[in-house]
């Protein structure tokens, strides 16, 4: 093989790019993944995984210094000196606001992956046809059944512990042993199912942690240090799962400081040649060859490399030629639930540190239930105990009751926050800011988009039925919180590139090809028609898993 030229080329090393590297080198392909950021190797640069709370500066929290410097990360508790160096710099990497987003990147081989939250839901057809049912957005080109295989592949391989509970609007998969709930949990759960009569159900969260040992990873330790790096491997991440499996065969080549600046284009073959590449460190450029391409650097990424490329056909870039590259960007919507504390279990306490809470999934819009807004939510939260950072009386004296008191655990609580789908609306988009650069000179990203109206319906509904669930399950001291809304929070970016039946309505066909250049895939969170309520990265691993099978079979076939 030519130098500088591989079977397939993937942008991106997350969550959909460590699957399509496994996938692809496991059928025998040679490819190259780059990685616009830096290396890090699993446990070895895990380097704050196993520290404890004193051994930071500042005790895990952040300065007035890190707060200058991410100004962005700062809106939210993602702003930490734990894993400070997982975030991207935002002074080399800035974005136009046009309307707030708050984007939270992670520019390093792995990705979010590494700092993801792991829960891992199926979605059901209730999700794959509601755009079809309602009107919004697109008809999706994909039902249930088509990926149904694509999820039991990639649940039997990254381990997701859950239970089963034959709901229709959340299939069951192939799991692990489900964590354990709280015994506060059980009760709520049992109190809640008892009063709507099975109409809402409260189970624990089927979570990428592992609950035994699984293809060569350690179970959970129940830290709850996730997204310092497991050491034990003990959750899915590219680090820990899809990269050492895709370097096994020999098939790969990994290329961090890798910026992907465009996609080549043949505008006679009507198909990408390879890719052009920016060294982040040395500001030289390359070029890489390649049969097909793999676009897999998060939903607003891809879009910006596709929106970089081809230009000279395309003013909007590969893949606009139905002019809706860069529209339709989604999230979840959260923010707003409720919570309050728990009588009684003061013999009782927690195992270890969890890092799972329990799942309670979506009953609005569905079985005869309408509203005055389309589509739903689900709840994430959970219930715990107090520890030594709660309120104290004795905290005025700090004298030896204060120290007592700190040997004893505080009272129960019990929470719950809403996430809430978002509709594929064109008008939220991005562009490309050509007057603003980042540190290569590169034009940035700009961001139009908000909540409307009836995702500001549905919170009032996620607000008020958390409190009254937890009314009905017995819990006192409610108390409800709604937060803004913003989008970028729920770190669930979608759309930008959808998949569809027309090549005039969409960018993707049902195999998540360029309409423009067949041999051009994408298939992270940019593929998405609409955004469902429930967390997308299950989804994205099969649409991947499943993309490459098609794509290695048409690369046989001489059709790509």
């Amino acid at each position: 093989m030519a130098e500088n030229t591989y079977d397939a080329i993937v942008i991106g090393s997350g969550i959909s790019g460590g699957w399509a590297a496994k996938e692809l080198t496991e059928k025998g392909l040679k490819v190259l993944m780059l990685e616009r950021g830096r290396n890090i190797e699993h446990v070895k640069d895990y380097v704050n995984a196993t520290k404890n709370p004193w051994e930071f500066p500042h005790r895990g929290g952040k300065t007035q210094q890190m707060i200058a410097d991410y100004p962005v990360l700062s809106r939210e508790y993602t702003l930490n000196e734990q894993n400070l160096d997982y975030w991207t710099n935002e002074k080399e990497s800035p974005y136009t606001e046009v309307k707030r987003f708050d984007w939270f990147r992670g520019y390093h081989v792995g990705g979010r992956s590494l700092m993801w939250g792991r829960q891992s839901y199926r979605w059901s057809d209730f999700d794959f046809e509601a755009n079809a049912k309602d009107g919004h957005g697109v008809d999706w080109p994909i039902r249930y059944k088509d990926l149904e295989k694509w999820y039991d592949h990639v649940e039997r391989f990254a381990g997701i512990s859950g239970s089963k509970e034959g709901l229709p609007q959340l299939p069951d998969g192939q799991f692990l042993p489900p964590m354990e709930m709280t015994c506060v949990e059980k009760d709520v759960a049992a109190r809640i199912k008892s009063h709507y009569k099975g109409a809402r159900t409260m189970i624990i969260g089927r979570t990428a942690n592992l609950t035994e040992a699984h293809e060569g990873r350690t179970n959970c330790q129940y830290r709850n240090k996730c997204w310092l790096g497991c050491p034990f491997g003990a959750y899915f991440s590219t680090q820990s799962s899809t990269l050492p499996a895709a370097m096994k065969t020999g098939n790969l080549t990994v290329r961090p400081f890798s910026i992907v600046t465009k996609i080549l284009y043949n505008k006679d073959t009507k198909k990408a040649t390879g890719v052009e590449v920016l060294d982040s460190e040395t500001n030289k450029t390359y070029e890489f060859k390649s049969k097909i391409v793999f676009v897999n650097a998060s939903a607003l990424n891809s879009a910006w490399v596709l929106m970089n490329s081809a230009t000279d056909v395309w003013e909007g870039g590969l893949g606009s030629s139905s002019d809706q590259l860069g529209r339709n960007v989604m999230d979840h919507h959260l923010g707003v639930g409720a919570n309050g504390t728990v009588d009684g279990y003061e013999d009782k306490y927690t195992y270890g540190r969890r890092a799972n809470g329990i799942y309670i999934p979506r009953y609005r819009n569905l079985f005869g239930d309408k509203r005055d807004y389309v589509r739903g939510f689900g709840y994430q939260g959970g219930g715990s105990r107090q520890g030594w950072h709660r309120d104290l009386a004795e905290a005025g004296s700090l004298g030896a009751a204060f120290k007592d008191a700190l040997t004893e655990p505080g009272g129960w609580s019990m929470g719950m926050m809403g996430f809430g789908e978002v509709l594929p609306y064109q008008e939220n988009r991005i562009t490309l800011d050509k007057n603003k650069k980042d540190k290569w000179g590169l034009p940035v990203l700009s961001f139009d988009c908000e909540l409307k109206d009836n995702e500001l319906k549905m919170r009032k509904d996620m607000m008020n039925d958390a409190a009254e669930m937890l009314e009905a399950a017995g819990v006192k001291n409610i108390k409800t919180y709604e937060g803004n809304g913003i989008l970028g929070r729920g770190i669930h970016e979608m759309g930008t590139a959808r998949m569809g039946k027309d090549p005039k309505t969409s960018v993707l066909n049902g195999n998540n090809q360029v309409w423009d250049a067949l041999n051009v895939f994408v298939t992270d969170g940019a593929a998405m028609t609409s955004a469902a309520c429930v967390n997308p990265s299950l989804t994205y691993m099969a649409l991947t898993a499943r993309a490459c099978d098609f794509a290695v079979s048409e690369l046989k076939k001489g059709n790509l």
